[in-house]
């Protein structure tokens, strides 16, 4: 396990991914490149709802740096600059993405061995300020997280919660929505799927007194071949299989199933990640 609690982001987040990562209904095909001068290339091309849509990225890391730079087919630019370690512990990240110049944003991540601390501040005159802690150890965690508007004087959202993490295991609570919804994930990691992992999640928003409950596995078939399932309480079905074609090229085909309305079409989403 890492040193120190982590983010309060990351809680919970190997549960979600196991959920949720790489299930899509839309079409993508992804293909990366790199330049002698160290500049790594990506471009994107993706289908979604009918509508095609596209970008080309370029990163570029010079020791402790790093500079992201995209093309979106919206004629959007968006920038990323990060520095990592100018203070101790300490990552600095600033993006823009342009035309919109009120979109700039500042952000600055402490990681220390008992606490963590993000802040961020947007770079217009009535900004969103946005920030979170965590405390703890590796094993055990407690933060919270909120964002405050400037213009208002309100704060849109506040969270907290606590995360457990052994080496096989891990599980979390958020309290969440201003405190409308709480959810509860736990993963375990099986031998038995060949290093893949069993997940569940509870939520249930008190609002309006829905819950949901989903499961959902991940198993390695074999070094190159993953695959996952997942089903909730609603009767909706996903899953995927993930095969690697050669290092560090995947193709990745997902399906999205209602299973309580089976006249209803499926989703079928497809994505190939190319790196030669």
């Amino acid at each position: 396990m890492s040193k120190g609690p982590g983010l309060f982001s990351d809680f919970g987040k190997k549960a979600k991914d196991v959920l949720n990562k790489d299930y899509s209904p839309d079409q993508k095909i992804t293909i990366h490149s790199s330049s002698f001068s160290g500049v790594a290339l990506t471009s994107n091309v993706a289908n979604k709802g009918g509508l095609s849509s596209g970008d080309v990225g370029a990163r570029y890391k010079y020791e402790n740096a790093e500079f992201d730079v995209k093309l979106e087919t919206e004629s959007n630019i968006v920038t990323t600059l990060s520095v990592t370690d100018f203070l101790p512990s300490t990552k600095a990240i600033a993006s823009i993405k342009l035309p919109d110049y009120n979109s700039g944003k500042f952000e600055v991540q402490y990681l220390h061995q008992h606490a963590s601390f993000t802040g961020a501040l947007g770079l217009n005159k009535s900004p969103a300020v946005d920030f979170s802690a965590a405390i703890g150890t590796p094993s055990i965690a407690f933060g919270a997280e909120a964002t405050y508007i400037t213009a208002s004087g309100e704060f849109a959202k506040y969270n907290t919660g606590v995360s457990l993490t052994k080496p096989d295991s891990n599980a979390s609570v958020i309290l969440a929505d201003k405190g409308d919804s709480i959810r509860f994930s736990s993963l375990r990691n099986l031998n038995q799927l060949n290093g893949g992992a069993v997940v569940g999640e509870m939520s249930r928003r008190f609002s309006t007194n829905e819950n949901t409950l989903t499961v959902g596995f991940s198993y390695v078939v074999d070094p190159q071949t993953l695959l996952k399932a997942k089903l909730n309480n609603h009767g909706n079905l996903g899953a995927l299989v993930q095969h690697e074609l050669m290092p560090k090229s995947f193709l990745t085909i997902s399906g999205a199933f209602d299973t309580k309305a089976l006249q209803n079409t499926p989703k079928f989403g497809l994505a190939l990640s190319l790196k030669p």
